[in-house]
């Protein structure tokens, strides 16, 4: 069983971080060093002169190949426990195949991207922000409750366990996410826009993505499996 959800979530996450980085890459990443300009006080958003008084910088070797490793090896970790999940699932009788991958990918979203970002945003470097440690700790609860929630409301028989699936999914957002007393940052607001759609759309596809990947390999991996006991 280990060795079918290993091998099974390596290979998902991997692919599936791959094409989340070269997206990332594409439409992501130069919103964020537009950002990063204003940020250092290249470009001033109320001064003179502001646009085009420096240029985006281009291609950085480094910078660019550890941002693509750290995404594959975030999506590695995201497949495994995705794939354990699936795995879980199957043994209590839920039939695992593409068409449900793709639907476990986009619940992935919702839960530890969406969900959070209806409280924190993306950010842009320099927004303003609350203190890290209550931030994180509203947002492992908010992943927390969600991916509770969708599952009682996946899995879950009877308005009672419904009733406590909405609870949970509302529960972070009655709460509220921590912020800071005043919301200042040198970027424009309109970037700051931009860079959040972006982000979460590059989620959206990754995640998306993800779920199948998971679910094909998965399935491939129980057949081998399957083969071999037969053949024993």
């Amino acid at each position: 069983m280990f060795t079918r959800i290993a091998v099974s979530a390596l290979f998902a996450g991997f692919l599936a971080g791959l094409i989340a980085a070269l997206l990332q890459l594409v439409f992501v990443q130069p919103v964020l060093l537009h950002a990063e300009l204003y940020e250092s006080g290249a470009l001033n958003h109320f001064g003179d002169g502001g646009e085009g008084a420096a240029a985006i910088p281009g291609v950085d070797l480094e910078r660019d190949g550890l941002s693509v490793l750290f995404t594959t090896l975030t999506y590695t970790g995201y497949a495994f426990l995705l794939v354990a999940a699936m795995a879980l699932a199957e043994d209590r009788g839920v039939r695992i195949g593409v068409r449900q991958g793709l639907v476990w990918g986009v619940a992935g979203f919702l839960a530890v991207q969406f969900a959070p970002a209806f409280g924190i945003p993306p950010e842009l470097p320099g927004s303003a922000a609350a203190e890290i440690g209550p931030r994180q700790v509203w947002w492992f609860g908010t992943v927390g409750a969600t991916a509770a929630g969708l599952a009682l409301i996946a899995f879950g028989r009877g308005w009672a366990l419904r009733g406590v699936a909405a609870l949970l999914l509302l529960a972070p957002h009655v709460i509220g996410a921590p912020h800071p007393d005043e919301l200042i940052g040198p970027a424009p607001p309109e970037l700051a826009g931009l860079f959040a759609a972006r982000a979460l759309g590059t989620g959206l596809a990754a995640w998306s993505l993800l779920g199948l990947l998971a679910a094909y390999f998965w399935q491939r991996e129980s057949r081998r499996a399957e083969g071999m006991a037969q053949a024993v």
